[in-house]
């Protein structure tokens, strides 16, 4: 089997980490995105070829992924776009590598998302319909903000999308994880063109789509607030499923994930919902909560960080606190005592002065 990675542009929701590295390479509790269970769980199904559709940096991309392909035994190959295409035009563009004369469906997702991926029941699902293609749908509680999919309750079967709904008409949304058979590449042109708006509608019209509804957990990651929020469900579901793999012990609150190559200081109190990098450093009496600190951070003593981001190889210094959001690009060194109340700091910066409001400090 294949599947396609929709990687896509630039990540300007999650600046000023994507100035660094591109966007599915930023880490999320650890790991970069796109290894996240993505990639593992495409393989543990039995996807023999990853296909990433990709319009930014792709040579950046496949040297960082070159290392993976044989550690999990997997090929990573780019399918690069020269203008972007929209969320349909890269499957055109990739059509000779996802269909190879098998018949067998491919798998196409969104870089963004993060979930429990169940890949296995969604293959059985899409061959007990017999269907086109197989959406999978997530239920939320406010569905008025996003595009509802409308599902015959019994088969699964799609009947219509309906764009942002003043009225109540349900509460399942497209979660960005798709099964299609070889035969939806005929109704793709090969230009710029939107699956959820152009493709599903008329599949749905010619009654071959279904939606399964996605069991567990599912975000969209793709900017701070939500990154987040991501990460505290990510951490829920890892107690559940791999609960050893957490952080234990006096100085930890919560469901924390700490990479055994990072050290923690005496006196610290770490959580609810952290997640410290390899090879950071975090020094006595620290305040955590709430936050990603990255590969090579260093936090000082009794400095406080909750509901902020700290990208790699930052520093914070003593006595300083940073919260509400506050996103610290790569390199970024906050001096001593000082108080970030959401700044999002672009990489190689030294702050020396309070940013006492949400403001981009250049």
């Amino acid at each position: 089997m294949k599947a396609l990675i929709l990687v896509g542009g630039f990540g300007t929701r999650l600046r000023p980490l994507t100035l660094s590295v591109p966007k599915p390479l930023v880490d999320f509790a650890n790991k970069p995105m796109i290894l996240h269970q993505q990639i593992e769980a495409l393989k543990d199904v039995g996807v023999t070829e990853v296909v990433l559709a990709i319009n930014y940096q792709p040579e950046v991309m496949l040297n960082f992924l070159k290392d993976f392909e044989s550690k999990l035994g997997i090929k990573i190959t780019c399918s690069q776009e020269t203008e972007p295409m929209g969320t349909a035009g890269p499957l055109a563009l990739a059509r000779d590598k996802l269909d190879d004369g098998s018949g067998e469906p491919f798998f196409v997702l969104n870089s963004d998302v993060i979930s429990e991926y169940p890949f296995a029941e969604l293959i059985e699902f899409h061959k007990s319909h017999g269907g086109e293609a197989t959406i999978m749908v997530t239920k939320v509680d406010e569905p008025s903000k996003y595009g509802v999919v409308v599902t015959e309750e019994e088969t699964g079967k799609v009947e219509r999308f309906v764009e942002k709904p003043k009225v109540f008409v349900g509460n399942k949304i497209n979660a960005g994880i798709y099964l299609l058979s070889p035969s939806v590449l005929d109704r793709i042109e090969l230009k710029p063109t939107s699956i959820e708006k152009e493709v599903f509608p008329r599949i749905a019209a010619d009654k071959g789509l279904y939606a399964m509804v996605l069991p567990g957990f599912w975000m969209d990651i793709g900017q701070p607030r939500d990154y987040i929020t991501g990460l505290r469900l990510y951490l829920e579901s890892l107690r559940k499923r791999a609960p050893a793999r957490l952080a234990a012990g006096a100085h930890v609150l919560g469901n924390v994930l700490v990479h055994e190559t990072a050290t923690i200081g005496e006196g610290c109190l770490i959580g609810p919902d952290v997640a410290v990098g390899p090879g950071c450093v975090v020094e006595a009496g620290v305040r955590l909560s709430r936050c990603t600190v990255m590969r090579g951070a260093r936090v000082k003593k009794h400095a406080c960080i909750s509901g902020s981001i700290v990208g790699w190889h930052s520093t914070v210094g003593k006595w300083a606190r940073v919260e509400n959001m506050t996103i610290l690009g790569e390199d970024v060194h906050v001096c001593d005592e000082v108080y970030s109340n959401g700044g999002v700091v672009l990489p190689h910066k030294e702050i020396k002065s309070s940013i006492l409001k949400p403001e981009i400090v250049m």
